[in-house]
């Protein structure tokens, strides 16, 4: 074997980890060895390379003795998951591995790059179609797909109801087994208190049986044409929009680290990852969850809405407002799509976030016309497809506690906007001031219910 590099020497350690794991608490120790970031078939062969490198083999079959699941992140990922599996799964070796753990394939499907990358719209269209694209394949092989929604807690990475991910996934996706990623906030909202827990269970149990049972009886049909072809073009206009300005324009991202308080949480000590994937700076590197989360600092929640208006207004004109309408009732995907929007939407406050433009230089205050404008359009798609008058009339509970909840958020919101000025004017340099931003910080996602 080629003499390894440090970095190779520090992979290869967290396989010997995995071996010692293994041999003192047993075969079931150890989950799946995830491999994140994958964009093609050499992603796994090379883990299981590593993996053989490393001897974390059966000692009797000589068959690599870890659960290897690809997780497709991006959108370019995403769209092209079902072609890398089938690529796999023409590759002798790796058929003799899957044979070996029972022809079943876990795959992980993220939510929260596609979102970063091309808005809420077009990220969840991209997901549902990967989706159909697994199991077909997977199917078409022999083997027993297992589809991990690994979700973030916000609806802009992929949070929401939990039986929504059964409910809107596409026929054959899901057949007996429900796996999701539930994190931070998300884990004590759902199951901090035991009747929570369980009522979240219980949501989640229900839709999966119902899910598979009219699966198993060949009562889940396809999803219409008809529909599909609203839903892509809602994706591509939704997309198109969010790019223009999040990527197009040169100056957005400056605007972003002005009026959102991006760089306090550069410097919040949350677990032990840094907010860029390397230490160089830019949009690019920014990870998605300080993303998010600066946003919803700032009450625009601009990643969980932005381009929802362009696409909706573009279906509407294309299709006409009746067969948007019967689309989003008829079909739980488009309609569950239109409810997170909406959430979204009714969760902004333009007016509190109108004053966090107020820290952006001269220059770049006409990004917040082009955010308005948009929001603007899209409350009037969204209320005109579902013909009321106010956000969130199809959930009064939750458009009552927004209300209740929203005049006690306010006042920290215009304090931590006067208190990133005077730390900012003072180079970022008063301990003080910053103690306090973070005390900011944490009191609104708090209040919000919402880390990103």
């Amino acid at each position: 074997m080629t003499e390894l590099g440090a970095l190779g020497r520090r992979t290869l350690a967290v396989f010997d980890a995995i071996v010692q794991g293994r041999h003192r608490y047993g075969p079931e120790a150890i989950g799946y060895f995830i491999v994140s970031g994958a964009a093609g078939a050499d992603d796994l062969l090379a883990a299981l390379l590593l993996a053989r490198w490393a001897e974390v083999y059966d000692k009797r079959t000589g068959e690599i003795a870890l659960d290897i699941a690809p997780q497709f992140e991006t959108s370019e990922a995403l769209a092209a998951c079902g072609t890398t599996m089938q690529q796999l799964l023409a590759d002798p070796l790796y058929r003799r591995y899957l044979e070996a753990h029972g022809r079943r394939q876990c795959v992980l499907l993220g939510y929260s790059d596609s979102n970063k990358e091309t808005g809420a719209c077009a990220s969840r269209f991209t997901i549902h179609q990967a989706q159909r694209d697994l199991a077909d394949v997977l199917r078409a092989a022999g083997e027993r797909p297992l589809l991990f929604h690994a979700r973030g807690g916000s609806v802009a990475r992929g949070g929401g109801r939990i039986e929504a991910i059964v409910r809107a996934a596409p026929a054959g996706a899901v057949d007996g087994v429900l796996r999701i990623r539930e994190q931070g906030a998300t884990v004590k909202q759902g199951y901090g208190l035991r009747p929570i827990a369980m009522r979240t269970l219980e949501r989640a149990f229900n839709a999966l049986s119902l899910t598979t049972s009219a699966l198993r009886r060949g009562e889940l049909a396809p999803d219409p044409p008809e529909h599909l072809e609203i839903a892509a073009h809602l994706a591509a206009e939704s997309r198109a929009a969010y790019r223009r300005l999040v990527y197009d324009e040169p100056r957005f991202y400056a605007y972003f680290e002005s009026v959102t308080p991006i760089d306090v949480i550069e410097r919040m000590q949350i677990g032990a990852r840094s907010v860029h994937r390397s230490e160089k700076a830019g949009f690019e590197e920014l990870l998605p969850v300080p993303w998010v989360f600066a946003w919803s600092q700032t009450r625009y929640m601009l990643p969980g809405w932005y381009g929802a208006g362009a696409g909706l207004a573009a279906v509407v004109e294309k299709f006409g407002l009746p067969r948007v309408r019967a689309a989003c009732a008829s079909w739980f995907f488009l309609r569950n799509l239109l409810d997170d929007v909406e959430t979204m939407l009714a969760h902004a406050d333009l007016d509190i976030a109108h004053y966090y433009d107020a820290l952006a230089p001269e220059e770049l205050r006409s990004y917040s016309a082009t955010v308005r404008a948009e929001f603007d359009r899209a409350c009037s798609e969204v209320l005109a497809i579902r013909g009321t008058g106010e956000l969130l009339d199809f959930d009064p509970t939750m458009q009552r506690s927004i209300r209740l909840r929203n005049p006690y958020i306010d006042p920290m919101n215009l304090m931590q906007v006067d208190l990133l000025q005077r730390w900012r004017a003072g180079g970022r340099e008063d301990h003080e001031l910053f103690a306090a931003l973070l005390a900011s910080v944490g009191g609104i996602a708090q209040g919000l219910q919402s880390t990103g």
